[in-house]
């Protein structure tokens, strides 16, 4: 039965799981749970029983009996090894008699729970008892993951989340399948991590006396402080509880940049010697790590007091965005290059993750770092985190390295979910709308099958300068975060937005239910009124003209948008002009862009009157490269 179904493709699914199963054939009838069912488990299920007995009681009050045995109204686990599931696949059958679980492994049995919560009534998720038939449909699944990796990035630097809201957060990543959460955990803004040896980290580099108010470009700031940290044991409670839902907690300590909190607690550690607060400001600093040996040394230490911590094979070292101004610019720096046989900084920064990651392999860790690591030469070890685009992938994958794909134009849920801006809490720029998220294929077409096999999965990414609160969290990753789960989990070939959108339906109830906070998807968005696509724009400054007549058919005030929407460089605009009837009747000069964050890229003009013909001018590049797209949204404001 079970290579039948195996073989068989699902043509028409009437559940509303996500992720989408592999496989799926619907039986006749259905299985009433009703407080004499009882739980079937033995020594190794034991622990995966109790938590569905957990999950069941309080919505539906049936503190259900755990017994070894039972041939009827029973929900029975069973270990197999069965190389068709692999690792973390299950086969789950239902019929008139009880619920059947088949898995290799606890994980297995743990994602067939979750998939059986789907198959019950949604109040199944609330937290207080309903009355009503808790029926669960005839169905045997046959079940299995594409990909290892299945992850959310949560930034908690800028912006901290309470240990009790994180706790939360793993909990709708369970139910979503998704086996890892990367803790961004120490930046400019903010150390988050108690670090014994180094109390300063924490006592002063946890807090800011203020955080940027409104967008970045505004300049403007709140006069709040803000600060937080995870005590050693709030972070061994979050791992514990993060195991319990089959999730690995990744954590990430920055470096050789994005480091001014740890430089304000010990100025020591940077270049200058200069006594530097933690930082106010979001955006890319200058101030970074030293080289020098006691630095690498502090780092050991800081990784030392992590590992302790963290069981998770990789640890995440940062890597990215590293200006290389104040390394340049020391006598002291440029010493130790010539002593060390390194020509460029480029050559530096390699050297300097070497070391970190010759030290986490002496550990029996693996390093994982944004793609940036890549230049000067990768660590032998390293593992990459591509985010900008998919080449630092490819390279990588190509070279041997093992990748976890995390391009900003898929997986960056900080980005706007729609077009009309104006109707969004306020975003770092971008736009990610949820079809985008679901139609991701991690493995680039460039690698042969070889290659592929470097691609571990993908992970969202929870950036958190505009994101200040948990709904406001929650408000972003759900429901991109539902389609990603189904992006790195479903079998390859099976897309179907419209049949994941008709699951959505029911499944955001089960959200809500769960007390989780959502962007309602059915929100529209104004259409575009112009579009900008690869190879259109150089990466040059040169005039292109978009013909708006239909938009700018009356006299009044408009607003003119840029808006990227995808590729690897984003969109700089130096000015508009108005041409209306052959003549230039209205300017607005000033210089904005639009990509990964946005910056005033928003133009206002007037029109006196309509007119016949309307065409707009703008000196545009692409920032490095052609590779820009993007759409044009007008808004006439009076």
């Amino acid at each position: 039965m079970m290579n039948l179904l195996l073989l068989s493709a699902v043509i028409n699914n009437p559940l509303t799981v996500i992720p989408t199963p592999t496989h799926v054939s619907m039986g006749t009838g259905s299985f009433e749970l009703n407080a004499k069912t009882v739980v079937v488990a033995d020594g190794l299920t034991e622990v995966v029983a109790k938590q569905l007995r957990a999950y069941l009681q309080p919505a539906t009050g049936f503190e259900l009996k755990s017994k070894r045995t039972a041939k009827s109204n029973r929900i029975a686990f069973f270990t197999t090894h069965d190389p068709q599931l692999g690792l973390e696949g299950y086969r789950l059958k239902v019929d008139h008699e009880g619920v059947g679980i088949w898995a290799n492994s606890a994980s297995g049995h743990f994602y067939a729970v979750q998939t059986l919560r789907q198959l019950l009534p949604v109040e199944v998720f609330g937290a207080r008892r309903t009355k009503q038939p808790w029926t669960i449909p005839a169905v045997e699944i046959v079940d299995k993951p594409r990909f290892l990796w299945r992850g959310l990035m949560l930034d908690v630097g800028r912006h901290f989340f309470p240990k009790k809201e994180v706790l939360k957060f793993i909990d709708a990543l369970a139910m979503h399948k998704m086996n890892h959460l990367h803790l961004h955990l120490t930046e400019d803004q903010g150390w988050r991590i108690e670090i014994k040896k180094y109390p300063k980290l924490t006592s002063i580099g946890s807090m800011r006396k203020e955080t940027m108010a409104g967008h970045y470009s505004d300049h403007r700031h709140d006069g709040t402080p803000h600060g937080g940290f995870y005590t050693q044991k709030d972070i061994r409670e979050m791992v514990a509880y993060a195991e319990k839902n089959h999730i690995t907690i990744m954590p990430e300590i920055e470096m050789p940049g994005h480091c001014q909190s740890a430089l304000a607690a010990y100025p020591d550690l940077g270049n200058t010697g200069a006594q530097l607060p933690v930082r106010v400001d979001w955006g890319v600093n200058e101030n970074v790590y030293n080289v020098d040996d006691s630095t690498i040394s502090f780092l050991k230490d800081v990784l030392t007091e992590v590992m302790a911590l963290f069981p998770s094979q990789f640890i995440h070292i940062g890597g990215d965005e590293v200006p290389k101004k104040q390394w340049k610019e020391s006598p002291h720096v440029q010493d130790l290059m010539r002593q060390r046989g390194l020509k460029t900084e480029e050559e530096l920064q390699s050297w300097f993750i070497r070391q970190m990651d010759a030290f986490l392999s002496s550990h029996g860790r693996r390093l994982v770092g944004w793609d940036e690591i890549l230049e000067g030469g990768l660590a032998p070890s390293a593992t990459v985190m591509s985010w900008r685009g998919t080449k630092g992938g490819i390279a990588a994958a190509k070279a041997g390295h093992d990748v976890v794909m995390a391009p900003t134009t898929y997986t960056y849920f900080d980005f706007y979910q729609s077009k009309s801006i104006a109707t969004e809490p306020t975003a770092i720029g971008g736009f990610l709308p949820l079809e985008t998220v679901y139609a991701y294929d991690p493995v680039p077409a460039e690698l042969n099958a070889a290659q592929a096999k470097h691609i571990l999965g993908a992970q969202g990414q929870l950036w958190s300068e505009y994101i200040p609160t948990t709904d406001h969290l929650e408000f972003m990753a759900f429901p991109r975060t539902c389609a990603l789960a189904d992006a790195v989990w479903r079998a390859p070939g099976s897309t179907n937005f419209k049949g994941f959108r008709d699951r959505l339906t029911t499944h955001l109830m089960r959200l809500k239910a769960m007390g989780v906070n959502y962007r309602n998807p059915t929100i529209g968005s104004q259409a575009a009124v112009g579009t900008w696509r690869s190879g259109q724009i150089s990466e040059h400054w040169t005039p292109h003209v978009w013909d708006l007549t239909s938009s700018f058919n009356k006299a009044g005030n408009y607003a003119l948008t840029f808006q990227y929407t995808s590729g690897e460089h984003r969109l700089d605009i130096d000015g508009i002009e108005i041409e209306a009837d052959g003549v230039i009747v209205a300017t607005d000069g000033h210089r904005g862009r639009t990509g990964g964050e946005d910056v005033q890229n928003v133009y206002r003009v007037r029109l006196a009157k309509a007119y016949k013909k309307v065409l707009i001018r703008a000196k545009v590049r692409a920032d490095g490269g052609s590779d820009s797209n993007g759409e044009l949204y007008v808004v006439r404001e009076r």
